[in-house]
């Protein structure tokens, strides 16, 4: 039976999804094969979870925890933190060092993912669309003409780093720019603002199936509110159609330039790529390497439709890493 670790919470906005997220991996490992322990990951503390809610602290010279004085160390990690420092390449990094194998892509690719203007700058080369887009750091002169002549109205702004639509304003006029600007900051210290796509939004799963790069069913977001925000994510404030309502020309479109982004930033592990379909041309928003696995979440409702259970998609991760 092997150890495995599953990392949840994190440091930023979206710990509470990540809980879920890693109570679900929890839920469903193949107990055949693994003993699964909770671990939470936050600033203050790093703490294995036991059955009856018992925290043990992790030892984080080599990740290892000790209960009733016994020593406990990990075969592999499964990685279920959204946002720092599960998804932007911090544990990754950390668990390179300790040689423990773990669920997501490296640290670099989780870094550049991450950063969505960097993610872009990298595609775009390939030939893979994007909106037009405007950059910010905090302590920029905000110069909103300058915006508006560049990305027009409507736009969104947007954190560079961060999930789960936390900070994310769509602005209708000039003057709620700057409301806008202040929102994202609160989530991030860098900016982008991008153009409005009016088109059909999908999100695209890739994974690597045993051994192979395997493009899941595609979902159509149809929000009912202005976009796919929190709200909509989580809150049951949208329709998420699998597979989604397009053509099989665009299925194969959309689908070939999702695999060729994961193939080209030599991913690993689970992806989940944004794309908005405007005149038959897919334009990628960004792209999540630890995207949410609560039943309700895209990936678990994409694997469903390709006709792969929880327990395989989860045991699969795992092998992966372990056999890497």
């Amino acid at each position: 039976m092997k150890n495995i670790a599953i990392i949840m919470g994190g440091y930023s906005s979206e710990y509470k999804i990540s809980l879920i997220s890693g109570n679900v991996v929890h839920q469903y490992l193949d107990k055949t094969k693994y003993n699964g322990f909770r671990i939470h990951i936050f600033k203050e503390k790093w703490v294995y979870v036991d059955a009856n809610d018992a925290e043990f602290t992790i030892d984080k010279n080599d990740f290892s925890v000790t209960v009733d004085g016994i020593k406990i160390t990990f075969d592999c990690v499964f990685n279920a933190i959204h946002g720092t420092p599960g998804e932007d390449g911090l544990m990754q990094a950390y668990f390179e060092l300790l040689h423990i194998p773990q669920t997501s892509c490296d640290y670099y690719q989780a870094a550049l993912t991450f950063n969505k203007r960097d993610l872009l700058s990298v595609l775009k080369p390939y030939g893979i669309k994007t909106a037009t887009s405007y950059y910010l750091n905090k302590g920029d002169v905000v110069n909103t003409d300058e915006i508006v002549a560049k990305v027009g109205l409507p736009c969104f702004v947007k954190p560079n780093k961060a999930g789960s639509s936390f900070g994310i304003s769509k602005v209708k006029t000039a003057a709620e720019l700057p409301i806008a600007i202040e929102i994202a900051y609160k989530e991030d210290n860098e900016i982008i603002i991008e153009s409005f796509l009016d088109g059909t939004e999908v999100s695209v799963g890739v994974i690597n199936y045993k051994g192979k790069v395997t493009v899941l069913p595609i979902t159509e977001i149809v929000s009912d509110n202005d976009f796919f925000d929190y709200e909509a994510k989580y809150l049951g404030k949208s329709q998420e159609i699998t597979p989604a309502r397009i053509s099989d020309e665009m299925t194969q479109k959309v689908s070939e330039i999702a695999k060729r982004a994961y193939e080209i930033l030599k991913m690993k592990g689970f992806s989940r790529s944004e794309f908005i379909l405007v005149n038959g041309e897919p334009h990628m928003l960004e792209m999540n390497t630890i995207p949410g696995l609560t039943t309700e979440s895209l990936i678990p409702q994409q694997a469903k439709a390709a006709g792969i259970s929880l327990e395989d998609l989860f045991t699969n991760a795992i092998e992966l890493a372990l056999n890497n």
